[in-house]
């Protein structure tokens, strides 16, 4: 790890797109001292559909850009590229970095009574088996049953939240895996947190929700504490925005949604 990281450098954050933004929320409203700097590749949204080699390679590319930003650790607020780009960029990069599968997975254990735990998320995550690997080194006798749900993201993109055709697809999607008697749902996409409450209107109160948002960020904590990266910058943290193509329309959309400030909205090629 470099000797110069300071504390009050920001957490750099990244996501195929603007769904990410659910874990920038997460981490302002536990850790209000951190700044955050977080880009979007908006320009090859989505990621889900890509081979591992072509994720592996973004994943690369959108980190260094977040070092070149002074970031102190990098989030990767993705759960394809979390499944797919996190063990390479824990080679390259001389930074603290974190993924949300595994925060997800420890979650999803905690939370279940009947160890039958179902997963969403885009075809490349269900498909890498991210989440049944990690959730089996933790409790090896839990089902998991999880489906691809790849028309979740461009919804959610197009901004249309609450809708009906949202619900249509959520329910075409989530009902094979409620008949399977799910007890614990883990929502396998940082987008999906948006469509928290469909969610639960469709899966209903017997089944707890696992937003890996939420548990990304408690785990950054846990980091930053452990490495001594901590701001001491009392309520101080700022977000800026970087997106590698224009997406500010449904960035102002969801920041709303999730009551998010952003102080700087920029456009940043990926191009070194």
């Amino acid at each position: 790890m470099p000797t110069n990281l300071s504390p009050e450098s920001p957490i750099g954050v990244f996501d195929s797109g603007i769904g990410g933004l659910t874990v920038a929320a997460s981490l302002r409203r536990l850790l209000p001292n951190e700044s955050i700097l977080y880009i979007g590749d908006t320009a090859r949204v989505p990621y889900g559909g890509k081979s591992r080699e072509t994720v592996e390679r973004y994943s690369i590319e959108i980190g260094n850009m977040l070092l070149r930003g002074g970031a102190k650790m990098v989030v990767v607020a993705c759960n394809t590229a979390s499944a797919l780009g996190v063990p390479r960029m824990k080679e390259v990069f001389g930074v603290p970095v974190l993924g949300v599968v595994d925060p997800g997975a420890q979650a999803a254990v905690d939370s279940t009574k009947n160890k039958t735990i179902g997963v969403i998320g885009t075809r490349a995550t269900i498909a890498s088996g991210a989440y049944e690997k990690a959730i089996h080194a933790l409790e090896p006798s839990a089902t998991i049953h999880s489906a691809p749900c790849p028309l979740l993201v461009p919804l959610i993109e197009e901004g249309l939240i609450e809708d009906s055709v949202t619900d249509q697809m959520l329910a075409r999607y989530l009902d094979p895996l409620l008949s399977k008697g799910i007890d614990t749902l883990v929502l396998g996409c940082t987008h999906y947190p948006l469509l928290k409450n469909a969610i639960a209107r469709i899966v209903g109160p017997a089944v707890s929700l696992v937003d890996s948002a939420e548990n990304c960020a408690r785990a950054v904590g846990l980091l930053l504490t452990d490495s001594g990266l901590s701001s001491s910058q009392k309520d101080s943290g700022q977000l800026e925005v970087a997106l590698t193509d224009s997406a500010e329309g449904f960035l102002r959309t969801a920041a709303k949604a999730l009551e998010l400030p952003i102080s700087k909205i920029s456009l940043q090629s990926t191009r070194a």
